[in-house]
Parts: structure tokens; sequence; C-alpha cells
């Protein structure tokens, strides 16, 4: 890697200050698609990277409707009233004509965005920008290293992306709604076998009933599975963020999975994992992008795909002629 420029390491220099125009300047730099500027994205990156790593990562996800962002409002507020700073990079549904967000956590988390000690950035799950897979993770690095103790990674929505940003933190929470039986109908086994907290919201005036009712059939439900680490049992909680009924037993949650899987020296393993998940992912991805770029191939593919829509020839057989002519 050739050395930083000055402006690139003023950059990084002034992120980890804590400087808020800065880090946003930096994480747009990451998420730019153009390889001029990843090439000064990974030189900021390995500036600050010494400063990162020493936040509690968490993930937050739930279907549409359950309040996520109301939750980490009022999440949000309860632990940085207890001195910690926050950020939070929300996973938004991306555009297809600019790859930006579309939807505006900024305005739905007006108190929070107006807290001196948080920080939110809407992240783009795909296009032009970048996606869950790749940049977050590099976004999160930057906020650590700017100061901030507190990660959380909001998803869209409960579905395939999951897994993906359940390898990019320490503790998965989701949320649910309180809607007992039919609730846990819907969602899949193996989101609930990613989490390491559930937690119930809207558990207030009518609804708090029916959240009991919810809470008791997911323990149920996680009495039937493997838990996911040996240290740790995934717990089910109540909670209301329109009340802050609850908050406070949240944080608690995580204080205790985070001192659990320190004691067992697990974090620092799992993020090891993680980190080569992360390497082994980039290089997937620039190899598929090396290989569309191709000039053999991108004389070969409209063929080969005309070949596989008609049926004279199998995908499989396709793909491999494509590799085959693949100049690597």
């Amino acid at each position: 890697m050739t050395d930083i420029a000055p402006a690139d390491a003023a950059l990084a220099d002034a992120v980890m200050t804590g400087d808020r125009r800065a880090l946003a300047r930096a994480i747009t730099l990451v998420e730019s698609s153009r390889a001029d500027h990843q090439v000064r994205a990974q030189q900021v990156l390995a500036r600050v990277l010494p400063a990162a790593g020493r936040s509690i990562r968490l993930g937050f996800s739930g279907a549409p409707g359950v309040g996520k962002s109301t939750f980490i409002e009022t999440f949000g507020g309860h632990v940085t009233s207890l001195g910690h700073r926050l950020a939070v990079l929300a996973i938004d549904p991306s555009s297809r004509v600019s790859g930006g967000s579309i939807l505006g956590d900024k305005t739905r988390m007006e108190l929070l965005a107006r807290n001196p000690a948080a920080f939110i950035r809407p992240t783009p799950s795909g296009g032009a920008l970048g996606g869950v897979a790749r940049r977050t993770r590099e976004a999160m690095i930057l906020v650590e290293a700017a100061g901030f103790d507190v990660v959380i990674v909001e998803t869209v929505g409960v579905g395939q992306s999951e897994t993906t940003v359940a390898d990019m933190v320490d503790m998965f929470v989701l949320l649910l709604s309180p809607g007992g039986g039919d609730d846990l109908q819907g969602i899949k086994r193996g989101i609930m076998e990613l989490a390491d907290l559930l937690v119930v919201n809207k558990a207030d005036g009518a609804l708090e009933a029916p959240a009991r009712m919810a809470a008791a059939d997911h323990a149920a439900a996680l009495h039937l599975m493997r838990p996911k680490t040996p240290v740790w049992t995934a717990e089910v909680l109540l909670a209301s963020a329109m009340t802050n009924k609850g908050i406070a037993e949240v944080w608690a949650a995580v204080c205790r999975y985070r001192a659990a899987l320190d004691g067992a020296g697990l974090i620092e393993s799992r993020r090891h994992t993680q980190a080569r998940a992360w390497m082994w992912r980039e290089i997937e991805d620039g190899l598929i992008e090396r290989l569309r770029a191709d000039p053999a191939v991108a004389g070969l593919a409209p063929g080969m795909e005309a070949a596989v829509a008609e049926g004279r020839l199998t995908p499989t057989a396709a793909a491999f002629e494509v590799l085959a002519r693949f100049r690597g």
C-alpha cells in the first residue's frame, strides 16, 4: 500500500479526535464505489485501525412495524445517559437510481439525532455505495476510532441480511411484536437461532398481556434450540419504547452478555473469526467484479446466457466455460 496522502492522514487523525464532520466524510469515502476512493479509504482505515475495536457491537433486527427505530432511540437515550457514546449504523433500502438510502433514520430518531453523545448514519443496503456485507464493517471501524463505545447496526428487517449482520456484531438482538404464536410462526427458525437476546416490544397498555404471552411462547421455543454459545443462554425480555419500560433491563442483559463472553475469551475469538470471514468475503466479491470486467468474459457471457436461457447448455457447463476463459 502506498503512503497515505497528507489530506487523508489529516482526515484519519481528525476522526480519531472525535470530529463528527471528519467521521461523516470518512464514511462517505469508505462507501464510495470509485476505485481511487477505495484506495484512499483503505489507507484511512489502516491509520485508524489501532484506535478501533473497543466498543460493544450490537445488531438489532425485527419485522417491519415492530418499532426498531423507536426502540433504538429510547435505548440509545438510556445508554448515553450512563455516560456511553453511541453510534447507530442503520441499514436502509437503497435507491436503484442513486444507490443511496431511501429511509431517513435521522428523522425517525429525532431526539437521538440531537443527542451530542450519539451519531446516526444511514448505510445503504446495496447499490453503488456498497452494502451491508462490505462497507458497514468499515464504517464500524471508523465510529469506534472516533470514540463511540457502543455501536448498533440496525437492519432493514427480518430477512437474509440478518445472517450477515449477526456475523459482524458481538450480540444480536431480535425485536418482536406482541403477536404470540402467530408472530412465532412468521419468524424463521434460523433467525431465532442467531439471536442472543429477544425483546418483545410494545409491552404496554392493552398489548401488555399479549406481549407476556408472546414472551412465554418464544421462551418455550428457545428451549428447543441449542444455545449459540456455551456461556450464554438467549433470554426473552419485555419492553416498551414508548413508556421506557424494560429498557434498563435490556441494557443490563447486554452487560451480562458482554461480561460472560469476555470472561471466557469469546469476544476476541469471535471477532478474529469474523475478520477472517470478512477477508474471504472481500476476496469473493473482488473476484466476481474482476470476472465481470474481464474482456474475454465480457465477450463470451452474452452467448453463454443465451444458450442457457434457450436450454442448449446447462448453467453449470456455461459457468465452467466462462471460468475457463477468465484470465484472472
